[in-house]
């Protein structure tokens, strides 16, 4: 790979986990005092207790926080342990919302266009409200921003020069390729802790033609584990 692609890789995955980290920072902070009166009241049964996990987890961007959130409610007697797995099992749907909103727009915006006004707004907000929940919110939109700018630097890499990857040459050999992909996809969660940003990197190979659906599929499977 040369030496502006790498540049462009390595600085496209820096700037998604960046927006990523200011993302679910800031959203914490907005919804983080309700998070915990939300979350005895939306778990009564185990449907509710479910849909919460998963819309907590879409709006907050860190099934971590939620996991966390009703574990120390478990401890504390103030939720039982069969409610809480429905949480913890809708905790692990609503992480995949930033894999399908990178599909969803991802690839149908011209993404500079729509990072850049964000990071200006964002950081509006928050410098002009310190300490408050418009200044946490502004952190959240202008790590949103810079998510998809880093994207945008990850289409840069791969769009053009996919060729010189040459992970297509590692399909094709059925059942080996696939475990290949899924450990891969293990390994990259576990060094990067983002399981966001390795299906942002899979989804925009799997764009760009260089990586076969089948061994995408299989990597995102090692993200999620």
């Amino acid at each position: 790979m040369a030496g502006l692609q790498l540049g462009y890789l390595l600085g496209g995955i820096g700037l998604f986990l960046l927006g990523m980290t200011l993302m679910t920072d800031g959203l914490k902070l907005a919804v983080g005092p309700a998070l915990g009166k939300w979350l005895k009241r939306w778990t009564a049964t185990r449907v509710r207790g479910l849909f919460f996990g998963i819309g907590a987890t879409a709006l907050v961007q860190s099934s971590t926080a939620i996991t966390v959130a009703a574990i120390g409610f478990v401890n504390a007697g103030l939720l039982p342990l069969s409610q809480s797995l429905w949480v913890f099992f809708g905790s692990n749907v609503g992480t995949t919302f930033t894999g399908w909103l990178v599909a969803i727009l991802g690839f149908k915006i011209k993404l500079d266009a729509a990072a850049l006004p964000l990071i200006g707004l964002g950081m509006l907000c928050k410098l002009t409200g310190p300490e408050t929940r418009r200044g946490a919110l502004g952190g959240a939109v202008a790590g949103f921003g810079i998510l998809f700018l880093g994207i945008g630097f990850l289409q840069q890499a791969f769009v053009a020069d996919s060729r010189s990857l040459g992970l297509s040459q590692l399909s094709g050999y059925g059942f080996w390729s696939v475990l290949a992909f899924t450990l891969a996809g293990i390994v990259l969660t576990v060094v990067m802790q983002a399981s966001a940003a390795v299906l942002a990197v899979v989804l925009t190979l799997a764009e760009a033609g260089v990586l076969p659906l089948n061994e995408a599929a299989a990597a995102v499977i090692g993200a999620n584990i």
